[in-house]
């Protein structure tokens, strides 16, 4: 079920805008969250690299394991109350550590049940909001909002890092997780203000009258028959493969390697920022001017390409092919991001909109973490630029394999020149098929 129709432009639009709100606010929570829970394990607790990385690993795990029962949980219950009870739950459960710091309690279990608890909630969040954007804003505006929501997510991604930054310098550890506590407080009221109808359900009866492992099943059956969205989350897969081994080497073979100074690594990831932003902006225009999967295809081959030159730069010119990598790669990524969420949203039926979501999150999240891990175990043994030009042509082909023949039916209104479906909605495919 759709909440009833709101011509009004985004800007306008008030359960928009009280998303938009809540993304900023929640992202702010998880960065100044994560950079104040890292810091107190490493200076009161004493946390060696093994710990550091056992808190990140926590943070990002229960999402690959546990979104696609998010997704049915998503599908199967009322959707405003099992946001803000997320929210609200994480806002006590971040808000526990100063309070245990406080009393001069705060304990390993503690810090690493916060860190899974934590993340677990921010993924069934992310899973419930994708289900939710196309009752809010209907979808012939999924493109915009979608490109509009990245955008304040994006705010908060970079401001949070140094803005908790600040508050640590300031205040301490505990009073900077007071302060991502409350952010998860004040997101908490800003879904809570969100219109009632969410709690309506939107067409789920299969999920509430079938077990969990059918329920799961009719999920998978929309990826598994939906050729476009099949590829997608395998290319993605891929991606994320080659994208989490280049990550994971990145900063030792810039510095090691390519002897990059300090600030010419931070201008790198400076640049990334930069196209993040870029790509906020143009992502709308090109899914509407090219259709959604056009531009899914096109900013997948973008992204997979732009990693070859994170090897390439060996040869020299080191410090301009890493700003022209994270140049690329940031922009053609979250062109990519925006894209591929709309076509997975109109795609699925309202009421599997959920477990698609949830599928599709953890097949995506579970490969970064693997190709972290698997980079760095055989670059000790090969290389690192072996290993990432192998990770280079990893993405690059899981990227192509969207070029391939696709046998789909075309949305309606589509044979007009692909311009998408006669209600408005972004274009689902393009003519080239």
């Amino acid at each position: 079920m759709t909440l009833p129709s709101d011509d009004r432009p985004l800007r306008r639009h008030r359960p928009f805008v009280l998303l938009c709100a809540e993304q900023t606010a929640g992202s702010v929570g998880r960065q100044v969250t994560a950079l104040a829970l890292t810091l107190l394990a490493v200076t009161e607790l004493h946390a060696g690299p093994f710990a550091a990385s056992v808190i990140l690993a926590l943070t990002y795990l229960p999402g690959a394991v546990l979104s696609p029962f998010a997704g049915l949980l998503v599908d199967r219950v009322c959707l405003r109350r099992l946001l803000v009870a997320a929210t609200a739950l994480q806002a006590l459960v971040v808000g526990s550590v100063p309070l245990a710091r406080a009393a001069g309690h705060v304990t390993w279990p503690q810090v690493y049940a916060v860190a899974a608890v934590s993340g677990t909630l921010t993924f069934t969040l992310s899973v419930g909001l994708q289900a939710a954007l196309p009752r809010v804003v209907g979808p012939r505006r999924l493109l915009a909002a979608n490109s509009v929501l990245t955008g304040a997510r994006t705010a908060g991604q970079i401001g949070g890092p140094a803005f908790g930054g600040v508050l640590v310098g300031l205040a301490g550890t505990g009073p900077a997780l007071a302060v991502g506590g409350a952010a998860y407080a004040v997101e908490a009221v800003l879904l809570f203000a969100l219109p009632a109808a969410l709690n309506t359900p939107a067409g789920h009866r299969d999920a509430a009258r079938s077990g969990p492992a059918s329920a799961l099943r009719a999920g998978l059956d929309v990826v598994r028959t939906d050729r476009r969205l099949y590829r997608m989350v395998l290319a993605g897969a891929g991606l994320n493969l080659g994208a989490g081994a280049v990550a994971a080497l990145y900063v030792l073979y810039a510095t090691d390697e390519l002897h990059l100074t300090p600030w010419q690594l931070g201008t790198t990831y400076a640049a990334f920022s930069a196209a993040t932003v870029l790509g906020v902006v143009l992502a709308g225009r090109f899914g509407e001017g090219l259709g959604v999967w056009r531009a899914t295809r096109i900013c997948g081959l973008l992204a997979g390409a732009a990693i070859f030159l994170v090897p390439a730069a060996a040869l020299g010119g080191a410090f301009p092919l890493l700003l022209a990598y994270q140049l690329g790669y940031g922009l053609a990524a979250t062109v990519w991001s925006v894209s591929m969420t709309t076509l997975q949203q109109l795609v699925a039926p309202s009421g599997l909109r959920g477990r698609v979501a949830g599928l599709t999150q953890a097949v995506l999240l579970v490969t970064v973490p693997v190709g972290a891990l698997g980079g760095g175990m055989l670059a000790a043994a090969l290389g690192d630029v072996t290993v990432l030009t192998a990770s280079a042509a990893v993405a690059l082909v899981s990227a192509a394999t969207l070029w391939a023949p696709v046998r789909a039916e075309r949305a309606a209104g589509e044979e007009g020149g692909g311009r998408g479906p006669s209600d408005g909605s972004p274009a689902l495919t393009d003519q080239s098929q």
